[in-house]
This record gives structure tokens, sequence and C-alpha cells, in this order.
């Protein structure tokens, strides 16, 4: 593989900024901000949720497009051809993400919000939860992988190619496994109202960012791209998800106020699943020897979630004050930290994988 591609995550130029770097914080300041909104000018909220189609809420939908497309428009697909040459890497992040990582999920927060944390959440709360627990674990990550390959000296042409095939592999394998572990959780979701959020916040962006990049590239070159107009791009993610967290906090405001516990209560196997799919991924990739350029990218990306359609989904599917869009939510704020830790955990460990 041509290892002189060079991916930078989401315009910075090559690091984490400082938007990643305080994502937690970031965060936390948007849920303030949105509950102080919903309880001091309710008025805003009540006037949003009007503009719906088909229990679409169109101001959320622009703005998860506007966090979701300039993911979309930085991935190039045809890198997935350069994989034959060291598949090893490739084969444990697919196997981990689509095989293992949501039937986890779905166990890990079974077992505590339904059954260790049962006597602190009431059950229909609890299957909100959970529900948004298994939206989280049927989206591995996009975008931050770039920043966590970055991070740790990862190889950016192969982290491309773990990237693009886990979009492309989204495409089809998301609907199924969310309607099939919400079906055992006795949680009912029609086929139709996934298959439209998959349309909306996958396949419409990817489209969008595919012939986005194509054209822009054919007509201006590829150091334009990158350099100019992704860097330009690059600040409406974050703008976008912080926008979205307001609203959506300022939705969710009695929910918080009443059960702050349940925040913490979420985080739980949340956190539990980030460091056993991690571990899963990098051990493996250990015992098979593969490069830790390789290794460490890979294994984050089923450590960490394309949270943003986590979020958009659970939207789309439950509304925009339900537990399940919390539990996402809380997936947001929990993710940055953790990673970090992972970080420098492969860090520290370079010594133990093949040079």
């Amino acid at each position: 593989m041509n290892s002189s591609v060079e991916t930078t995550p989401e315009g910075t130029g090559g690091g984490m900024d400082l938007f990643g770097k305080c994502l937690s914080v970031w965060v936390a300041l948007a849920i303030i901000a949105g509950v102080a909104l919903g309880q001091l000018a309710p008025v805003v909220p009540e006037t949003l949720s009007r503009f719906e189609y088909a229990q679409v809420s169109i101001p959320i939908a622009i703005l998860i497009w506007a966090m979701i497309f300039p993911m979309m428009a930085q991935i190039d697909f045809s890198a997935v051809v350069g994989v034959r040459e060291e598949p090893k890497g490739l084969a444990i992040t697919t196997i981990v993400n689509w095989l293992i990582k949501p039937f986890t999920m779905f166990a890990i927060a079974w077992f505590f919000l339904m059954v260790v944390f049962e006597p602190l959440i009431a059950p229909d709360l609890a299957s909100e939860y959970l529900a948004g627990a298994i939206l989280l674990g049927a989206a591995p990550c996009t975008a931050m992988v770039f920043v966590w390959s970055y991070l740790t000296k990862g190889d950016a042409a192969y982290t491309l190619v773990q990237v693009s095939l886990n979009d492309l592999i989204m495409l089809f394998a998301f609907a199924p496994i969310v309607v099939f572990l919400l079906g055992i959780s006795n949680i009912q979701v029609p086929w139709d109202t996934v298959i439209l959020s998959v349309v909306l916040y996958i396949v419409i962006p990817l489209t969008a960012g595919y012939l986005t990049r194509r054209t822009l590239i054919a007509k201006r070159g590829q150091d334009w791209y990158d350099d100019v107009f992704m860097k330009r791009l690059g600040p409406v993610t974050p703008a976008a998800l912080i926008v979205t967290l307001v609203l959506l906090f300022a939705f969710q405001g009695e929910v918080i106020l009443n059960n702050p516990l349940h925040i913490v209560l979420i985080a739980v196997p949340l956190i539990v699943q980030t460091f056993l799919i991690f571990f899963l991924a990098y051990g493996w990739a250990r015992l098979w020897n593969v490069r830790h350029c390789i290794a460490a990218p890979g294994a984050m990306i089923g450590a960490s979630n394309f949270f943003e359609l986590a979020v958009a989904a659970a939207i789309a599917l439950f509304g925009l004050q339900s537990g399940a869009a919390l539990a996402t939510v809380v997936g947001v704020l929990v993710e940055v930290p953790l990673m970090l830790v992972l970080v420098r955990i492969a860090n520290q460990t370079r010594g133990r994988f093949p040079a």
C-alpha cells in the first residue's frame, strides 16, 4: 500500500485541534446551555418541534447533514483496492466491528441497564437507554478515527481503507443489525423507519460527499481539495454537533434534572464496552503479528462510535425527548476521554508489536 497517502482529521492539518481535545468539555457545556434554554426559553424547542415531516425534525435533519457530510467528503473509496497487500488488519477490524461489537454492546448494556440497575431505572426508560446503546454499537467510528490514528502514529492510508470499507458495510448492515437487536429487546421499530434513517443519514450524505469529492478534485486538484476545501469545511461538523446537542438537551432538560444519576448509569456499560472491544481487537492484532501502525487505529475504530449517526438515528426513531437520544449523547460525552486513555495505552505498548 502506498503509505505516502496522508489523511488529516477534519481539516485540522494533522493533530487534534482545540475542539477535538476538549470535545467532552464542549458537550458538557452544550448540556448546560441546552437545559438552560429549555427551562428559561421553552418557546424555542416548542417552536422548532413544529417543523416536522414524517416524524423527522427538519431543523435537526439539516444540522445532522451538516455534521456528517464533511466526514463523508473526506473518504476515498478507491483506496479499498490497496488492502490486498496487508489483509490481516482489515479482517480483524471488519469481524470485530460487525460480527462482535454490536452484540457485545447489546449484552453488556442489557445486563447493566435491565438487571444491575433495575431498581434505579423505570423499565420503559431502561428499554429506551438500551436502544440508544444498540444504535451506538451498530455504528463504528468514521471521522474521529483519523485523530486516533494520527496520535498513535498510524498508517494514514490503511486507516483510510478501514474507514472506507466500514462505511460501505454500514450502508447494508446497519439497518438489519439495529432491527434485529431492537427486536430481541422487545423494542419494536418499523423497518421503513430504520431504512429512512439509513437513507437520510448515510446514503444521502455519502453520495453527496462522493460526488463533491470527485467533482472538485477533477476541477481543482487533490492538493486544493485537501488543503483548502476540506479545511474550510472542517469547522462545520463541530459547530453543527454542538448546536444539535444544545437543542437535544433543550428537549431533554426535564429528564436530566429529574434523573441526573441516569447519566452515570448509562455511561457504565458504554465504558465497559469501549475497553472490551479495544483490547479484543488490539490483542488479536498482536497474536497475528500485525504492525502497530495498523493495529492501533484498527482497534480504535471498534472502540469508538459513529456517534453522529447514532444520535441522528435515535432522534429519527424515538424522538428528541427519548431516552435513546439521551443515551447516544452520553456516548459522545464519555468517548473522547476514554479514547485518549486508549491512545496512551497503545503508544506505551508499541514495542510489543512488529516493527
